[in-house]
């Protein structure tokens, strides 16, 4: 099924899979296409948001693919060009969550991950590398079998990719990803588009660097991709650090009066961001939290 819309001059194409693998429930996913420019496209899958570079020189993904959606963007990307998918970056994520390398690898693709991020999934190894998860083999998916330390570029298709790590925001893996020809960047979870954002400690995430990597991309004429949901720009990426900066604020405010963590999730600082913030991933006594325990942690 394919149905095509258009708006703030993007085209979004929606499709409706069947995979292999299907829960016992039976239950589909969903994957959406935008085409932000011909040889730019972006896929929404159940996992997060990937952008594609598509042409003559061969396709690039860059994002969190689930595995299920592997077989239905391989196909939309063939019908599009000849070239094979040759290139892909999987960005940071929950390890728990992971699904590897969604299955590329055993497609002939070039599979890269950040080091840091890598080494959490079992890879990026002196020696002998440990077998695959349990979840790993069940999802038949790899890990990627390349890692990066601090830049990976690709000159394809007419457009300059930069991929350049980050101090760490979500995670010490984060990258900030910019096509620089389409004018789009990517961060993944630092930018989660669901709701509110998470500083994940346990991989060394911080408040601070989080709020540095969105600076400087507030310029409406940015297409920003957030972890998932639909494509946007910078005025969002704007409001969601305005935000942000609010929230921590706030906190700040609670934790100088004296107050213990549990009075400032008690007083619901971001009662006034709810609505539009609240119903993501992050739940908001859980984001309260993390900033709390972030600027506590600062000094």
């Amino acid at each position: 099924m394919k149905a095509l819309r258009r708006g703030a001059g993007l085209h979004a194409i929606g499709f409706v899979l069947a995979f292999a693998g299907q829960s016992a429930s039976g239950a589909q996913e969903t994957v959406g296409v935008t085409e932000i420019t011909p040889n730019v496209l972006v896929f929404a899958t159940k996992t997060g948001n990937v952008v594609a570079s598509v042409g003559p020189d061969g396709d690039l993904l860059i994002g969190t693919p689930s595995a299920d959606s592997t077989a239905r963007i391989g196909s939309e990307l063939a019908s599009r060009t000849k070239s094979a998918v040759r290139y892909v970056v999987i960005a940071p994520q929950d390890p728990a969550h992971s699904e590897g390398d969604a299955g590329w690898g055993r497609r002939g693709a070039f599979v890269a991950m950040q080091e840091k991020a890598l080494e959490r999934i079992g890879g990026h190894v002196m020696g002998v590398a440990p077998p695959l998860s349990e979840r790993f083999v069940k999802l038949g998916v790899d890990r990627p079998r390349v890692a990066f330390s601090e830049v990976m570029t690709f000159d394809l298709n007419g457009e300059a990719v930069h991929i350049v790590h980050q101090k760490p925001g979500y995670s010490d893996a984060d990258a900030l990803v910019h096509f620089h020809v389409a004018k789009l960047v990517y961060w993944g979870e630092v930018f989660p588009g669901d709701g509110y954002p998470a500083i994940d400690s346990t991989q060394g995430g911080t408040l601070d660097g989080l709020l540095k990597m969105l600076d400087g991309w507030t310029d409406p004429g940015f297409h920003v991709v957030p972890a998932r949901g639909e494509v946007t720009n910078g005025t969002s990426v704007k409001a969601f650090r305005d935000m942000f900066v609010t929230v921590r604020d706030r906190v700040q405010h609670s934790i100088d009066a004296g107050h213990t963590e549990s009075q400032v999730i008690a007083e619901h600082r971001t009662a006034d961001f709810d609505a539009k913030w609240g119903h993501g991933r992050v739940q908001a006594d859980s984001f309260v939290q993390e900033i709390y325990r972030a600027l506590k942690a600062e000094k």
